[in-house]
C-alpha cells in the first residue's frame, strides 16, 4: 500500500491534481468560519457553545454544510442548494420531455442541463439564505429559551443590511459551486462529491470527542469501531455487482474471423446510490420548515396543534412515524 502511495506522488501530473484538490478543500473549509457581514460572531460561538447543535429541521443542512450552518458563515448553504437542484433536475426529466430529449444528446446536451442546474442552484439558495436569516433574525435558529446571546444573533436588523447577507450566502454557494467544477476539471474524483464528503468528515472529530466527554473513552471506542464497520459494509454494498455474462457470436469480416469473446453487464447492487436518501431528507424538511414559521403562541400563549404534532413526529429521527415515511419516500 505505501509502494502505491509513494508512486502516487513521484507521478508531476498526479501530484499538481492532488496538491490542488487539497488546496481548494483548504479554502473551501477556511471560508466556513468566515462570518457573514452583520452577524455577531461572538454571540455565535457562545450559542454553539452552550447548544452544541440544533433541533431537527436545520441538523441536515449544517450536516453538509460542514458545520458553516449555525456560523452563519459566508458558506452557510453549503452545497445543499446544488444537491436540490440536481435531484430537482433529475425529476424533471420524467415531467419535461424537452429535458429528458436533453439528456439523450450527448455532452452538449447534458450542458445545457448543468446550466439548468446552476440557475437553479442560485435560485434555491436565495431561497435559502432569505429563510436562514428570517430564523436568525428571530432568534430561533438554537433550540435555547431564555439566553439572550440566542436571541441577539445578528448586529444590524435593517432591511438593507439582511439583504447583504443573503446576497452574501448566495455569492458563497456560487463560489461552492465553481470550486467543485474546478477540483473535477483539474483535481482528482468528481468536485462536488469531494467537498460534501469534506463537509461530513470536518464534523466528526467534535463529535467523536463530545461521546467521549459525556459517555466516556469505553462508548467511544464502541463508536468508533461501529463507525468503521459500517464504513466498511456501505463501500462493500457499492462495489457489489452482479455480471450478467454476455458473448458475442463469431462473424467474418473479410478473410478475418472477429469476435467471439465472452464478456459481461455489470449491474451495482445500489443503482441509485446516495440521491434517494438525500431526496427524503429534503421533503421531510418542508413540514417542519413551515411549523418553524407558525410556532407563534396566540392570546392564550398556546402553538397552534398542527405546529405542535408535526414538530413531535417530523423534526427527531427517533419517531417511528417520521422513520415510517422516511422509508417509503426512499
Amino acid at each position: 500500500m505505501f509502494s502505491a502511495i509513494a508512486r502516487v506522488f513521484r507521478t508531476p501530473d498526479l501530484r499538481r491534481k492532488i496538491a490542488f484538490t487539497l488546496a481548494v478543500i483548504a479554502i473551501y473549509r477556511l471560508g466556513a468560519h468566515v462570518p457573514t457581514p452583520f452577524v455577531n460572531y461572538p454571540n455565535v460561538q457562545s450559542c454553539l457553545t452552550q447548544t452544541g447543535s440544533t433541533d431537527g429541521l436545520l441538523s441536515l443542512v449544517n450536516l453538509f454544510s460542514g458545520g458553516a450552518l449555525l456560523q452563519l458563515s459566508i458558506f452557510a448553504l453549503g452545497v445543499m442548494p446544488y444537491i436540490t437542484a440536481t435531484i430537482i433536475v433529475q425529476l424533471l426529466r420524467v415531467v419535461i420531455p424537452h429535458f429528458e430529449t436533453l439528456y439523450k444528446e450527448g455532452q452538449a446536451g447534458q450542458s445545457r442541463l448543468t446550466q439548468y442546474t446552476r440557475y437553479l442552484t442560485i435560485a434555491l439558495a436565495l431561497l435559502q439564505s432569505t429563510t436562514l436569516v428570517t430564523v436568525a433574525r428571530s432568534g430561533q435558529l438554537f433550540p435555547t429559551t431564555g439566553v439572550p446571546e440566542c436571541e441577539a444573533l445578528l448586529t444590524e436588523e435593517a432591511w438593507w443590511a439582511q439583504l447583504l447577507m443573503i446576497i452574501t450566502m448566495t455569492a458563497g454557494t456560487g463560489l461552492i459551486m465553481w470550486f467543485a467544477e474546478l477540483v473535477t476539471e483539474r483535481g482528482v474524483g468528481n468536485g462536488m462529491s469531494i467537498l460534501i464528503f469534506t463537509s461530513i468528515a470536518a464534523t466528526f472529530p467534535a463529535a467523536l470527542w463530545a461521546i467521549q466527554a459525556t459517555n466516556g473513552f469505553e462508548v467511544f471506542l464502541l463508536v468508533l469501531a461501529v463507525g468503521i464497520a459500517v464504513v466498511a459494509l456501505v463501500v462493500f454494498v457499492e462495489q457489489s455487482q452482479r455480471r450478467i455474462p454476455v458473448q458475442y457470436a463469431k462473424r467474418m469480416v473479410g478473410r478475418r474471423t472477429l469476435g467471439g469473446t465472452n464478456t459481461y453487464i455489470p449491474i451495482k447492487v445500489n443503482m441509485a446510490g446516495v440521491v434517494p436518501v438525500i431526496f427524503a431528507s429534503s421533503l421531510l424538511y418542508i413540514p417542519a420548515l413551515i411549523a418553524q414559521f407558525n410556532q407563534t403562541p396566540d392570546a392564550d400563549g398556546n402553538v397552534p396543534g398542527w405546529v405542535t404534532w408535526i414538530q413531535q413526529y417530523f423534526t427527531t429521527g427517533d419517531s417511528p412515524i417520521y422513520m415510517l415515511v422516511y422509508f417509503l419516500l426512499i
